[in-house]
């Protein structure tokens, strides 16, 4: 796969582009991030190039949208979404912190009847699914408007990771991640194209996570947890082992040992400014050519 700003003459192969287009055609693969940051939106002039928003990736398959995530992103999206409705899409959550969640309760779209929205999770540890989670965080006193003033038609499917189901000729895997609390990956494949989502995971210090290589396996795409480098998960004074984070070091890692075509790195650490993730981009580039770092807008065809 390639990378350009525009799509390469006579090629399938993916570009990059950060035209906000959201129309789905019915024979086409695109992936688009909407928010690309992790824990907490981290807006300024110092991240005006790669974007402030926490996650949220778009992609619209076969004539299907399918939403990864509800972080800040998801309102920007949904904004976009007001042009084109009545709306029908396919919301899938890795989990429910906060910065994966945090935009549902601004997703105008799902204000709006006549719209409609499969939901799916994973349930927690503690039992509670994904539709207990969302509605929790509108509840006063975080928020001043439930769940049950969103007016579309929402419906919700709980998973198990593991599972694996089809909408239409759209193949999806889940797989688990290694995340405080748990989360869960995906695996989507159309046509024989594969793209894997699989952000809030952290790498094992002395071996490859079967479940995320199997996930992964012979990818065209793996959009994969980056929030550090290895130099701050091992610093003495700070530490990342066990927030449940990885590096993209380990991504690399992770991509060539799969056999993925392509990795974006994603989950930037609010602390990364755009210099910062320049620089984390060359050394991607030197050691995995194919590789990129996400950047909001971005649009990646497979």
């Amino acid at each position: 796969m390639s990378e350009s700003n525009s799509v390469p003459q006579n090629s399938p192969s993916a570009y990059e582009s950060d035209t906000q287009t959201t129309s789905v055609g019915s024979q086409e693969f695109l992936v688009q991030f909407w928010g690309v940051r992790g824990s907490i939106p981290a807006p300024g002039a110092e991240t005006v190039r790669y974007g402030g928003n926490t996650s949220c990736v778009e992609m619209r398959v076969g004539g299907k949208r399918l939403i990864f995530d509800g972080g800040t992103g998801l309102r920007v999206l949904g904004r976009e979404l007001l042009k084109e409705m009545p709306v029908e899409a396919y919301m899938l959550f890795t989990h429910s912190h906060w910065d994966h969640i945090q935009g549902f309760p601004f997703f105008t779209p799902a204000f709006v009847p006549g719209n409609c929205f499969h939901i799916y999770g994973a349930i927690a540890p503690n039992g509670a699914t994904m539709k207990q989670r969302l509605s929790d965080q509108m509840l006063h006193p975080n928020f001043p408007v439930p769940i049950q003033v969103m007016q579309s038609d929402l419906k919700f499917y709980d998973l198990t990771p593991g599972d694996a189901f089809t909408l239409d000729d759209i193949a999806i895997e889940t797989g688990s991640l290694n995340h405080p609390n748990t989360a869960m990956g995906y695996r989507v494949t159309w046509q024989g194209r594969t793209v894997v989502y699989a952000t809030d995971t952290e790498h094992f210090p002395d071996h490859l996570d079967e479940s995320l290589l199997h996930l992964a396996r012979d990818a065209d795409l793996l959009i994969y947890d980056a929030c550090y480098t290895d130099q701050e998960y091992h610093d003495v004074k700070t530490p990342k082992v066990g927030w449940g984070h990885s590096t993209w070091q380990a991504g690399v890692a992770v991509a060539q040992a799969a056999g993925v075509k392509r990795v974006a790195m994603f989950h930037h650490d609010p602390t990364h400014d755009d210099n910062f993730l320049d620089q984390v981009g060359e050394q991607l580039k030197a050691v995995f050519p194919s590789g990129l770092l996400a950047r909001e807008g971005m649009i990646l065809e497979i």
